[in-house]
């Protein structure tokens, strides 16, 4: 897996990265623009999807049925997200349509109509996502268990809040846009088949200026909790839990990503086999390592039924804290096996490269290579994963329940 990775800086400080992937025939980019949810003022919690939704509706010379159309006629494969830091905006499509999407972009990001008409429709979307959730209670309780583990304002529903989408004006979101489209802070990638010197050119002429702009900095607090419950009439019992891990820059990354493949990397792991499996205490389980630049945790999801909600989750924390007592070379390896697996199935997605460093640039301030990765995953060992849980003890966890049932933590 040798890379080459491209890097530019703009006059205003927007960063260029690149990764050429030659075996390919297309292109994937991607935008990450410093207005995500932490960065809102208070009282605006679903703000960031009303935006993105907002400025694809008309451009540039364009209405939004034309920039619709326009985009379309170049096979794009849209992408968005909002998450905690940054607002990102991309696509996937055929290399040879790279230029004409960048133009577009560009009255996208620099240009954008907000129209007011648009924006009630863009608001209605958002609200009716968060209605959703009633139906969604996986969903539901996972966004509900980030925002009880994070410091605020960390922790802000990436989906939103439905009083405070009402009360949020074109106006006022507007503003946000003015404030928080920072060029300075923004950052571009590109992964697949391209010319990056030609790519440089483009971004210079769309996007370059003299100016340097400071970004909003994000102020944290308090948590707000450790076990919440939101009542619910349903047949199940929801349950997400969260403990404390270390962050992506951290010397102990790799030996925590580790530790969560032995709890949770397939049917094999010990959450699967002694929750569901042993005990039969529920239908699903599953866990994961969640990290922002400013903190992070392992985040697992359980669902079964109320009779059995109190003992899955006292045995899933038995497991967590079990982790650290003793853990085998098999399951070592199995571990490895797996995160080297979705590392090179990764490597052959243009948007899951591109994605990618332009996430560890923000995180790190430098793109990590695919070997690098690889590396760094097989020098982990049974000593390391362990001395890691033992310095690094999980001991508080945040919970959340969506049900009939509460639960005693």
């Amino acid at each position: 897996m040798a890379e080459k990775l491209d890097k530019y800086t703009l006059n205003n400080g927007l960063v260029l990265l690149g990764e050429p992937l030659r075996q390919v025939a297309s292109v994937a980019f991607g935008f990450m623009i410093p207005s995500g949810v932490a960065r809102l003022p208070e009282g605006c919690c679903g703000c960031c999807n009303v935006i993105s939704d907002w400025i694809f509706r008309g451009a540039g010379n364009k209405n939004s049925r034309q920039l619709s159309d326009a985009l379309d006629s170049l096979g794009l494969h849209r992408a968005g997200s909002v998450n905690s830091s940054h607002i990102s905006i991309g696509a996937a499509l055929e290399a040879s349509n790279l230029s004409q999407a960048l133009d577009l972009y560009a009255d996208i990001i620099l240009r954008h109509s907000l129209l007011p008409d648009q924006f009630q429709l863009a608001k209605q979307l958002a609200i009716d996502a968060v209605r959703a959730l009633d139906d969604d209670p996986r969903q539901k309780v996972m966004l509900k268990l980030r925002e009880q583990f994070y410091p605020n304002p960390l922790g802000r529903s990436t989906a939103g809040d439905i009083d405070q989408l009402k009360s949020l004006t074109a106006q006022k979101t507007k503003k946000i846009i003015t404030h928080n489209f920072n060029l300075s802070h923004t950052i571009f990638c590109v992964a697949g088949k391209y010319d990056f010197d030609i790519v440089v050119e483009q971004m210079k002429n769309l996007f370059e200026t003299d100016n340097q702009l400071p970004v909003k900095q994000i102020h944290t607090g308090e948590k707000t909790g450790n076990y919440t419950h939101i009542e619910n009439e349903g047949a199940q019992v929801h349950i997400g839990l969260m403990t404390k891990t270390v962050t992506l820059a951290d010397k102990d990354y790799y030996n925590a990503r580790v530790a969560v493949s032995v709890l949770s990397g397939g049917m094999s792991a010990r959450l699967f086999t002694e929750v569901r499996e042993k005990r039969g205490l529920c239908y699903a389980i599953g866990a994961r390592y969640h990290g922002l630049k400013e903190a992070a945790g392992i985040m697992c999801y359980a669902g079964t039924t109320p009779d059995k909600a109190q003992e899955t989750l006292d045995v899933i924390k038995d497991e967590f804290k079990r982790l650290s007592h003793d853990i085998s070379e098999d399951e070592i390896q199995r571990a490895k096996v797996g995160l080297k697996a979705s590392l090179i199935l990764s490597s052959e997605s243009t948007s899951s490269r591109a994605a990618g460093i332009a996430t560890d640039y923000y995180m790190l301030g430098k793109v990590r290579t695919l070997d690098e990765i690889k590396d760094n995953i097989e020098q982990t060992t049974v000593d390391s994963v362990l001395d890691y849980l033992r310095r690094n003890i999980f001991e508080d966890f945040t919970v959340v329940t969506v049900g009939p049932k509460k639960v005693k933590v």
